[in-house]
């Protein structure tokens, strides 16, 4: 797959007027990530069956319009290309190698979702997410490595959890649902959000739960008990996936014996 998406950006890129000469590997899993160059454009491309970056697209389009952090789109247009869609991006060169200060990694987190509550697009909830994990911890032909007593506490904590979460009664509203540091980047304007293909709705702290533990400390207004929820949560989906037959996640056996040690001991100390 690998060479004939790359053959798929450079041939998109280049019926655009862009000069290519090369095209650098960033990211390779569920899509490709690739730095064209020296137009210093970033593709991402995905199989035509893949419905996510017409949606990712159209929520960043919008994000854009709002006056958000976000990357901008070289193009609106989702381009289709033998058996690959592509989406093409602003690529940004790092500003610094240093984090992003928790305080503006708040900062900008707090003026994304300002900007999602003027996004009215149908989006899933974030139950949906629960909903994928569940159904790789029910399918041993999915997940074949996982052993019996870990599928067990896995199942029995993505239901209690997300069970608890759902029915917390906070507010709810569009979310990233990954805004990790590995999804915002330190630019010379400012830190900016990418990747837009997992947002969902659900309370804020289902968000907050995926930033460095420091951000919680700038960002206002939030319930303390469900953000602890939902960073177990979130380690239990994310836990659940590195044991996907499937998952190309770099180390994803190893991470997913240690993130099973670290949510056992997270529901241990609750």
């Amino acid at each position: 797959m690998h060479a004939d998406a790359t053959q798929a950006a450079v041939a998109v890129a280049e019926s655009l007027g862009l000069t290519v000469h090369a095209a650098v590997t960033l990211h390779n899993s569920n899509k490709l990530t690739l730095r064209l160059q020296p137009c210093d454009v970033l593709a991402r491309v995905a199989t035509v069956t893949d419905k996510s970056p017409q949606f990712e697209v159209d929520i960043a389009r919008r994000l854009a319009e709002a006056g958000s952090p976000v990357a901008t789109l070289i193009s609106p247009e989702v381009f289709a290309r033998d058996d690959y869609v592509v989406t093409l991006w602003t690529y940004y060169e790092p500003a610094t190698t240093q984090p992003i200060r928790p305080a503006d990694y708040a900062a900008a987190l707090a003026q994304l979702h300002a900007g999602m509550r003027q996004v009215d697009l149908p989006t899933p909830r974030f139950t949906d997410r629960i909903a994928e994990a569940q159904a790789l911890v029910a399918d041993p032909a999915r997940t074949p490595k996982l052993p019996d007593a870990d599928r067990t506490f896995l199942a029995a904590t993505l239901e209690r959890l997300g069970r608890a979460v759902s029915s917390s009664g906070r507010p709810e509203q569009l979310l990233h649902g990954e805004p990790h540091p590995g999804n915002l980047l330190a630019t010379s304007t400012g830190p900016l959000f990418i990747d837009f293909e997992t947002c969902c709705r659900g309370p804020l702290e289902f968000d907050v739960a995926h930033a460095p533990e420091e951000v919680a400390d700038h960002y206002p207004d939030l319930d303390r008990d469900l953000l602890r929820d939902c960073r177990t949560l979130v380690l239990a989906i994310i836990t659940t996936w590195r044991w996907d037959r499937d998952d190309q996640f770099p180390n994803g056996p190893q991470l997913g014996i240690e993130w099973l040690n670290d949510l056992r001991q997270a529901t241990t100390v609750r």
